[in-house]
């Protein structure tokens, strides 16, 4: 029996990474604001500066001048560089950044593909920049997740991060963790999470706010 190729799921490859732009991805439109918590390579910014639209804004936050490079790089080959700002911070700190709410937010935890894997995200400040964008997120707004367990270091930020969204009210957010049951346990999952519209408002109302 010849060898069959690895199953892929259509439109996203059963890439996590992917999966995660197709739930942010949404919900963007034109005129939305949209943050890149974990710039890296730049990918999910120029992705989301894509789906913003000339009238929306994407926020962008590394603590590596490779990647901001790399991003900034990216969005200019793409004629997208006027639609995104790009902050040489850590994501703990984009609050001072952020002029309002968000209608999402994309992390990819671990390390830059291709940089030093000994600088990585860590347990604390990954915890403080997803209480910001808890925060800051607008109602219907996501937030997706990436996380890497493959690492030194892995194993706390990921252990952390699980225990923060499991205690979630899930009256406001609701909270799913994505997981490849037929890959090593070492594969990255995803946590995505929404957040509520009251019942009694309109989530137009909180479009371009």
């Amino acid at each position: 029996m010849a060898d069959c190729p690895p199953f892929r799921f259509s439109g996203v490859k059963g890439n996590a990474v992917l999966l995660a732009q197709k739930f942010v991805g949404e919900i963007l439109h034109d005129g939305c604001v949209a943050v890149d918590a974990t710039m890296g390579n730049g990918h999910d910014t120029v992705f989301m500066a894509q789906k913003v639209g000339p009238a929306g804004k994407v926020y962008a936050f590394d603590i590596q001048q490779a990647a901001l490079d790399a991003t900034a790089r990216k969005l200019k080959q793409s004629g997208l560089a006027k639609r995104a700002a790009l902050f040489l911070e850590s994501h703990a700190s984009m609050r001072n950044y952020l002029k309002g709410p968000a209608d999402c937010f994309i992390f990819n935890l671990g390390y830059l593909p291709g940089g030093n894997h000994g600088i990585i995200t860590q347990a604390d400040t990954t915890l403080a920049a997803l209480n910001t964008a808890l925060d800051l997120l607008k109602p219907g707004g996501r937030i997706s997740m990436v996380v890497y367990t493959g690492h030194p270091g892995a194993e706390e930020e990921s252990s952390a991060v699980e225990e923060t969204v499991r205690r979630l009210d899930p009256r406001v957010y609701g909270v799913l963790q994505v997981m490849f049951a037929n890959r090593p346990h070492w594969a990255p999952f995803l946590i995505l999470i929404e957040k509520a519209v009251p019942d009694n408002e309109n989530p137009a109302q909180y479009e371009n706010s």
